[in-house]
């Protein structure tokens, strides 16, 4: 099959490889759609070292070819989408329901050969893809495993964001402009800030009120403050640099909620230094988060088929194999607008 293959630092190259064999409890699934997801470019820039050569990509949506003894919840044919933070089932975390923090985390394209290939096979199929109707597409349907699941855990369920709050993100890429989108449809009044222009034009469209371009804007924070008439309620920062984090907590109100989505690169290489003494006169909070258990997938799909939640609107683009690494080299060089699809594995 063909596969794009990291074979190091910045090194991509189209290949034939074995198809996946399958292992029990699995399943194998004919990739129809895999994202290109900002994670993935900090794995090719050596953000996330990976054990060479691999096939990364983990925002998946395929069809079933064939599952192991067992499995029961799926069968040949069946449409899935992979949720990016896999798990055992036999960790505290998995008992409790946060299986997305379990402690033997089955990750495309870290654990297992990921979703920039033409077959995968999901390890524990039963625990570790989710159905995907009809009514939602499988472009769509690969925003799902990735950055619309973590967009929707963290604004519903770790910053609780509720109907007429403000709400602003810092960063509206791909993870950025899911987080917009969720917001708006709870009814808070969002704000995006960003350098690329056509990526807030987007912002617009995935809900957001008022967008800040902080290449025209001196001083962001300042405009949020003036826009919320005090700060935001929740600050978001989808970007994860020193930059987008400070400003996002800068931000707030008193008792406000700062939600951390992004992912440090080298420079800040998991260390921002915070502006604590403010966050203690305003008694204001940082909140992680990361992926989404599968079974709140149960809560978000449904809002995916009915439209008040809208992935597709994100994807500008639908590539090849060999475009993900123009991709990236425009993700670095912030030129990225909305979020490109590989939907074409023979070129």
């Amino acid at each position: 099959m063909k596969a794009l293959v990291l074979e190091g630092i910045q090194k991509l190259s189209i290949q034939d490889v074995p198809e996946p064999t399958l292992t029990p409890g699995g399943a194998i699934i004919r990739v129809i759609a895999n994202g290109v997801c900002r994670s993935d470019w900090h794995v090719w820039m050596g953000d996330m070292p990976r054990a060479y050569p691999i096939v990364i990509g983990h925002e998946m949506a395929g069809v079933v070819e064939e599952v192991s003894e067992g499995v029961t919840r799926f069968k040949k044919g069946d449409r899935v989408v992979v949720p990016f933070v896999g798990s055992d089932g036999t960790c505290e975390y998995c008992q409790s329901g946060r299986a997305h923090l379990c402690d033997n985390t089955m990750i495309p394209g870290r654990n297992y050969s990921g979703g920039y290939g033409e077959y995968v096979c999901v390890p524990l199929a039963d625990r570790n893809m989710v159905p995907l109707p009809e009514e939602v597409s499988f472009r769509d349907g690969a925003a799902l495993g990735c950055r619309f699941m973590t967009s929707f855990h963290g604004v519903i369920d770790r910053a609780a964001v509720t109907a007429g709050e403000w709400v602003v993100v810092y960063g509206c890429g791909g993870v950025g402009l899911s987080a917009i989108n969720v917001a708006a449809a709870l009814g808070a009044r969002v704000i995006g800030v960003d350098l690329n222009s056509a990526n807030l034009e987007l912002a617009k469209v995935m809900g957001a009120e008022f967008v800040i371009n902080g290449r025209e804007t001196e001083n962001p924070v300042g405009a949020v403050m003036d826009i919320t008439k005090g700060g935001a309620h929740v600050s978001i920062d989808a970007l994860g640099i020193s930059e987008t984090c400070v400003n996002g907590i800068r931000s707030l109100r008193k008792g406000g909620r700062h939600l951390q989505i992004g992912l440090t690169i080298k420079k800040e290489a998991g260390h921002i230094s915070v502006p604590i003494d403010l966050m203690i006169y305003r008694e204001l909070q940082i909140i992680g988060t990361l992926g989404m258990a599968p079974h709140r997938y149960a809560s978000m799909i449904p809002l995916v088929a009915n439209g008040r939640l809208t992935p597709g609107k994100l994807v500008t683009r639908e590539i090849g194999l060999s475009e993900v690494g123009e991709a990236f080299e425009s993700m670095t060089r912030s030129e990225v607008t909305g979020t490109f699809v590989v939907t074409d594995f023979h070129r």
